[in-house]
């Protein structure tokens, strides 16, 4: 099985997050404060149109509530903030922004309906043209991220290769049988991950988004279990 989708749209991450390097390096800090801004009001703004596309508040609820006590139980928050740290050492690249801005852009890249409908789209054998506009959005984004967050952009394109390649390889197998349910279910509990990350990037609120991430898995199991037992159609 070819993965062509994802890495076009991780060459496009990387291309769009070294050019956002080079602006960052040449603004000044007044611009970077209003692009990182503008970035905080877009993904609020993205995560409520994610949001408001629920059909099933209920699997939403019982989705954050579970996956954050399954996330503060095995410290994701405290275990990703020491890898990314460890990361940025190797590398001599560590700032305070650095784990800020792979954090961002890893959410902003795979927590819409896009990346599970194109990973189905490949993982089936079709032409991944959903990953081919995705491609060239998260390029784009890639460019304002990068010259408002830093260098920690550049390396969100690595947990995005393994992400959507393990998503596809779950398509490969099973996804003829992933109803649309599911997938909005899934979909909608992201933007309510992404409403919280906005918060956190303007500094109005300190949510472990992190330790909020098994929603995702846990919105993928209920719904699957409410349309076993006929809770939702």
């Amino acid at each position: 099985m070819i993965i062509t989708g994802t890495l076009i749209n991780v060459f496009a991450v990387v291309a769009g997050s070294l050019l956002g390097l080079i602006f960052h390096a040449r603004l000044p800090k007044r611009f970077t404060d209003i692009i990182f801004q503008g970035i905080g009001l877009f993904t609020i703004v993205l995560g409520i149109a994610m949001a408001l596309k629920a059909t099933e508040w209920l699997v939403v609820v019982l989705s954050l509530i579970l996956g954050g006590v399954l996330g503060e139980l095995t410290r994701l928050e405290s275990f990703f903030d020491g890898l990314a740290s460890r990361v940025g050492k190797r590398f001599k690249i560590g700032g305070e922004r650095f784990n800020e801005g792979l954090l961002t852009a890893f959410l902003l890249f795979c927590m819409g309906s896009m990346t599970v409908l194109g990973a189905i789209e490949e993982g089936m054998g079709g032409k991944p043209e959903l990953y081919y506009i995705k491609s060239l959005m998260d390029g784009i984004s890639s460019i304002a991220l990068a010259s408002g967050l830093g260098i920690g952009v550049l390396f969100s394109a690595f947990p995005l290769f393994v992400y959507q390649a393990v998503l596809t390889l779950l398509a490969f197998y099973f996804g003829s049988f992933m109803p649309e349910a599911i997938i909005g279910c899934v979909s909608a509990t992201g933007g309510v991950l992404l409403v919280g990350l906005g918060l956190n990037i303007l500094k109005v609120a300190q949510i472990k988004m992190l330790n909020l991430l098994p929603a995702l898995l846990f919105a993928a199991l209920i719904s699957w279990l409410f349309l076993l037992f006929g809770f939702m159609s």
